[in-house]
This record gives C-alpha cells, structure tokens and sequence, in this order.
C-alpha cells in the first residue's frame, strides 16, 4: 500500500497504521528493529508520518472516526459556468423574501458544485462582476441586479417578443454570433479510476494550442460559408485577447453578411471589438478631452474652459447622448439591424448552449494533438443542427 505524496491520506489508511502499529508493539520479532520503522516499511509511508498518525491517535482516538479537512487555498474564482445557478438561486430566494448573504451562497456553492468552496471576498467581486448589488430591499437586505441591467434585459427581451407572431413563428430572421475557443488538451476531467490507484492519469499539463472560432447559428442551424477558424498567437488569456475590431470587421463584411437573408435582425454580446464607435458618434466617456469639448461645442452646450475631464463628462452624462456605432452603421447599409444581448446574461444567447455541444464532444475525443482537435471540431459542429437551434431558441426565448 504505497501513498502519493502531496495527497491526504485516508481514514482507511490510517486505521490500518494504528492496527499495524499496535500490532508490532505486542510482540516480538528478531532481528530487533523499531515498530515504527517496520510498520512504515510495511505500509509504504514514511516513519515521521506513522509517528504523526499515532501521536494524533493517542491524543484522541475519536480522530480516525472524523472527515479528512482539505489542505490548500480555496478556488480564487468562480466560474462562469456557475453564473446562472447563482442568478436562479438569488432570484428565486428575492422572490420568496427570503433573506440572502455571501455566506448563504457560499454554501449553495459547495452544496452544487463538487464541494467547491469559495472564499467570501471571491463571491463579493464576482457577483459586482455579474451585475447584483448589495442594497436595501421593500421586506429586507438582499442582492438586487443593477438597474442598467434590468434595463437591457427587459428591451432584449421584448424585442424579441416583438419579433415574433401570436403563434410563435418569426417575422425578420434573427441571426446569433459569437466568437470562442478550444484548446489542444480540452479534454473531460470526470473519468472512473480504481480506488487504491488513485485518479492519476497520463495527459499533458496545461492547455495547449487553441484554436478561436467564429460563427453564426439561425434557426436553420449554423449559418453556410461564416465559419473562421484560425490559430491563436498567444497562450495567455482567452479569445478576448486576441480579437479586434479590424478582423471582426473584416469577418462580419465578408463571411457574415453575404450569406444571412435581406432584413436580418444580427444578435451578438458587448465585446469591446463589437463597439467600436463611429465617426459620427457623440463621445463617451471613454473619449479623448479634445472630442468632448468638440461635441459640446457643436451642439452649443456652454462650458467653462479650464473645466478638467471629469468635469466636462459630468456635463456629457447630463445629455445623455446616444453612442453610434460603426457594426450598427454597416448592418443598416445591407438592410439588417443590431440587437445586442444583456450584459451578465450568456443564457439568452442561444449560440452559448451550441459551443457547449461542440466543446463536449471535442472533450469526449480528445487525444492531445492539434490534428486530431480540428477534426473532432468539424464533427462537433456537424452535431448542431437545424433542429437543434431550433429547440435551443424557443428553449431560452418563448
């Protein structure tokens, strides 16, 4: 019975070094030699841990009856995967009146997710992450979402509503993209294993090359001919990283827009590269000084000219103005219009759920080689059909 260093040892383990243990103190070998070391070499441990479990031993023989606490530092993030358990259990305990804390969650957690535990400062920057705020409630304290959140969800959605008939049917086609990755080793971590083994097993560290992954799905299922897959120039990171506005641009004129139907209504999220503003946009924020005073000055808005930046985005968010972008400028030149998904809201974006079908299959029969991962991702892909589209919208939308 050999142990795996740097893994807790079982309670069933160290029974059996108290039994053994006790058992060569009770009798009497030749040649002479120390219980402790023989009960090390007949178990595979080292002496200092028999001596470690006996002292634990005699100072409480009750010890071998409780759970083994886990070592190490808590998971320092919470996943993404996570984001709509977390929105479902906060929603459903505001509904009930019920009163919510970090500590509340932080059970839920790791009732949920595998034991997983979270720390309380992770959970707090995650959930102003996703959106929720802690503040006063009508009955009591509780998380809310923002109100610019509530805001873009409720005009997604009844845009959506909009666009469909009393049966359900569509009236303009609607259009998801999206962009994501996968890397060489993607591969599932659950597998079975025997027990006195362990869950070792033979597959390379880290996550490999990646591959990033452009498309669109419409009812009708992935859309022909917009399909880009390349190879990542950097490791760090995700897809984020290495996206811009000039090859979305260049994706979304060429591959996109030639293939989709006349009076399409496009849906994608708020990535940065989505919304880069356009030369007739009013500022933002964001904007240099010398672009805010410009616009002030041409829309006769008086202002103080030694007023500093800060300043004069305080008079800027006073009007309001409403920002131009560049991608809604080229979509209504074709015919189409832009809707753009809820911040914090990846479930009601249908296309998520088909990365996923994609990604597990790539995960199911992954063998660690950049060859073997373009062609499971072609098969992936050829998984999410029609009709599966179909099901994910009227699933997430009606």
């Amino acid at each position: 019975m050999n142990s795996i260093q740097g893994k807790p040892l079982t309670l069933e383990v160290k029974r059996v070094v108290v039994s053994v243990k006790q058992y060569f103190d009770s009798i009497k070998i030749s040649p002479k030699k120390a219980s402790t070391k023989r009960t090390a070499d007949a178990i595979g441990i080292g002496e200092a841990t028999v001596k470690r479990i006996m002292a634990s031993y005699n100072r409480d023989p009750k010890s071998l009856e409780n759970s083994i606490k886990m070592r190490g530092r808590p998971a320092h993030l919470v996943g993404e995967s996570n984001q709509e358990l977390v929105r479902h259990y906060i929603r459903t305990a505001n509904k009930n009146g019920e009163y919510i804390t970090l500590n509340n969650i932080k059970i839920f957690l790791k009732e949920n997710t595998f034991d997983e535990v979270f720390h309380i400062a992770t959970l707090s920057r995650t959930l102003n992450r996703w959106g929720y705020e802690f503040g006063k409630g009508t009955r009591s304290q509780h998380l809310k979402e923002k109100n610019h959140v509530i805001v873009a969800r409720q005009k997604y959605l009844r845009a959506m509503k909009e666009n469909r008939n009393k049966d359900g049917s569509i009236i303009r086609n609607e259009i998801y993209l999206d962009e994501s990755y996968v890397n060489k080793n993607h591969s599932n971590d659950f597998i079975w294993y025997f027990g006195e083994d362990g869950p070792w097993v033979q597959k390379p560290t880290g996550n490999g090359d990646r591959l990033i992954i452009i498309n669109a799905i419409s009812c009708n299922g992935w859309v022909k001919g917009a399909k880009l897959v390349f190879k990542s120039s950097r490791k760090t990171g995700d897809y984020h990283g290495q996206m811009n506005w000039d090859l979305f641009k260049k994706w979304f004129v060429e591959m996109l827009l030639p293939n989709i139907p006349n009076n399409s209504i496009i849906i994608m999220d708020n990535a940065s590269y989505h919304n880069k503003l356009s030369e007739t946009s009013p500022p933002t924020y964001l904007s240099a000084k010398s672009k805010i005073i410009e616009w002030l000055k041409n829309n006769k808005i008086e202002f103080k000219n030694d007023l500093l930046k800060p300043e004069l985005i305080e008079i800027l968010n006073k009007e309001n103005p409403i920002p131009v972008f560049e991608i809604d400028e080229i979509a209504r030149e074709y015919g189409h219009k832009i809707l753009r998904t809820p911040p914090y809201h990846p479930e009601l974006q249908p296309i998520e759920v088909c990365w996923g079908v994609v990604k597990n299959h790539i995960a199911r029969n992954c063998d660690f080689s950049m060859k073997n991962l373009q062609e499971q991702l072609e098969k992936g892909f050829e998984k999410v059909t029609g009709k599966t589209c179909v099901k994910i919208i009227n699933k997430i939308l009606c």
